[in-house]
C-alpha cells in the first residue's frame, strides 16, 4: 500500500515513517507539513492511505477530509481523544491513534486498514466463460452500527438523493451510499441494474409488462438500454 504522511510536527512523522518500515508492503511515498501541500499532490496522484494530523495551523485534519471527493483510507493521529466520534462519521476514516503511538496499536491500525480493502474474487474457468466466486452476504453501517443482510434475500435497490434503500424478505434498509457501491457488492448471478435508479434480484422478479417489472409490491421502471440484458436474463420457453 502507498501511504502519505500528514502532521506539521516533524517528529510525528519521523515517528510513523519508522513504524510504516516495520512493514513490507506499507510504503511511504510523500510527506507534508501540511494540508495545503497535500491537497496539491493529491489532485494528481493517488495513495491507498493517509496517516493525517487533526491539529494542524491553519486547516485542520477534518476540515481536510471534506475537501477530498474521493478519499482513500485514513488513519487519524491526534494527541486529542475528543473528536473520536465526529471522525468516524467519515466512512473513509479507519482508525483513530492517539499520541505517542506504540507498534502493537499501530499494528492493529494496518490490520483494519487492509480488511477494509476488498479482495480480488476468486476466479476459475468454466469452459469458455469464468464464474466469479461471491460472498454471501455484506454489512452496511446504520446510526453507527455494521448490520448483516443477506445477499439473496434482497430483492430491491433504489437510490433516493444521497441514500440507498435496500428491500429484503424480512427488512428495509436505509444507507447512506452510493448506487455503484452498492452494485460492486452484488454477484452479476443474482442481480441487475436495470435503471439509473434500481437495482433487482432478477430472481424475485414476478411479472414483466413494457417497460417495467413487478417485484413483490414495487413496479420497477426498465430503461430502454437495460431492457435487453434483462431478457437475456431471463429463462424464457
Amino acid at each position: 500500500m502507498n501511504c502519505i504522511l500528514i502532521d506539521d510536527e516533524k517528529m510525528a512523522r519521523v515517528i510513523i515513517q519508522t513504524l510504516c518500515n516495520s512493514f513490507d508492503d506499507l510504503t511511504v511515498v510523500e510527506e507534508f507539513s501540511s494540508a495545503i501541500q497535500a491537497i496539491k499532490y493529491l489532485n494528481e496522484n493517488e495513495v491507498d492511505l493517509i496517516f493525517l494530523d487533526i491539529h494542524m495551523p491553519d486547516f485542520s485534519g477534518l476540515d481536510f477530509i471534506k475537501t477530498l471527493k474521493n478519499p482513500p483510507k485514513i488513519i487519524l493521529t491526534t494527541s486529542d481523544p475528543q473528536f473520536a466520534i465526529e471522525a468516524f462519521e467519515y466512512e473513509c476514516v479507519v482508525d483513530y491513534l492517539l499520541k505517542p503511538i506504540q507498534l502493537p496499536r499501530f499494528e492493529k491500525a494496518i490490520a483494519k486498514v487492509k480488511n477494509t480493502i476488498p479482495k480480488k474474487p476468486k476466479i476459475k474457468a468454466s469452459k469458455s466463460e469464468k464464474e466469479t466466486v461471491v460472498e454471501n452476504d455484506f454489512y452496511v453501517n446504520i446510526d453507527r452500527r455494521l448490520i448483516k443482510i443477506d445477499l439473496a434475500s434482497i430483492y430491491l435497490v433504489e437510490a433516493k438523493g444521497d441514500y440507498i434503500h435496500i428491500k429484503t424478505e424480512d427488512k428495509n434498509y436505509v444507507v447512506h451510499s452510493t448506487l455503484k457501491k452498492i452494485e460492486d457488492k452484488l454477484p452479476t448471478s443474482l442481480f441487475l441494474k436495470v435503471h439509473r435508479s434500481f437495482i433487482i434480484n432478477v430472481k424475485k422478479i414476478i411479472d414483466i409488462e413494457d417497460n417495467s417489472v413487478l417485484i413483490k409490491k414495487d413496479v420497477v421502471p426498465v430503461s430502454r438500454s437495460n431492457r435487453p440484458e434483462l431478457m437475456k436474463r431471463l429463462n424464457l420457453l
